[in-house]
């Protein structure tokens, strides 16, 4: 796990909003940084969800193998994907601090709960957010910008009023996880993640933990639906 530069043209990515740090206690951010992941004896790599499926609006997956307390158990929404590395977003762990305490102009766009969601080890005092919206009304001005089908960064330095009847959901994350083109190729080969089709309500889902990793897992075929009974942090064995 590195702590990548964002890309340029990021709008609010670039100058992330600050957040204070009040996480929850079973799901906040880690008390050091990532610098890479444990794992327990490799397994043969699946055969569908290699790093040639990895884009934007992907969902990389933790396989049990993966016993990094940062990453065990759980889905993560791939932000960008280029010859740079790989951002996105942890989904499903909300934290403590409510959105109207640091950004009132945005809590009424959010789902519930209306708290920010970790969203990863990389610079998580600052936030960054995605909304779901028609694919067609994000463009230049708007404060949006198109990440994969109807999920879109938003801009928080923007005015809400602008959005106003245009988003469908909205949430915001504190921090981001990132990594290297060739560590998380390397992570993916030796079976620490797969990699699986994402739907826009993979971003807003109120499910949490393991029961968002069991519902993603469960929607496939093969083996990883079989991993869905599984327990989704092997430290839970």
């Amino acid at each position: 796990m590195l702590d990548l530069p964002l890309p340029p043209g990021w709008g609010t990515l670039d100058a992330m909003t600050p957040v204070p740090s009040t996480p929850d206690p079973e799901s906040g951010p880690p008390t050091r940084p990532a610098t890479g992941r444990r794992r327990a004896d490799a397994v043969p790599a699946l055969s569908i969800g290699g790093v040639e499926d990895v884009r934007p609006g992907a969902l990389l997956v933790a396989m049990p193998t993966l016993s990094d307390p940062t990453f065990a158990g759980t889905v993560v929404y791939v932000l960008d994907h280029t010859d740079t590395g790989t951002l996105g977003v942890v989904l499903g762990r909300p934290s403590q601090v409510e959105i109207r305490d640091v950004l009132p102009g945005w809590c009424d766009y959010a789902v519930d709960p209306g708290v920010f969601h970790v969203g990863g080890p990389c610079e998580t005092d600052t936030a960054l957010c995605l909304a779901t919206a028609p694919a067609d009304v994000a463009g230049d001005g708007t404060g949006l910008r198109r990440v994969a089908g109807d999920v879109h960064l938003v801009d928080l330095d923007g005015d809400p009023a602008e959005l106003a009847g245009q988003l469908t959901g909205l949430r915001v994350f504190a921090g981001y996880a990132g990594w290297s083109l060739g560590q998380l190729a390397t992570e993916i080969a030796d079976g620490a993640w797969a990699c699986v089709p994402g739907r826009p309500g993979d971003v807003l889902s109120a499910m949490a933990g393991p029961r968002l990793w069991r519902a993603v897992m469960g929607r496939q075929t093969g083996r990883l639906a079989v991993l869905s009974t599984a327990p989704a942090d092997p430290s839970a064995n």
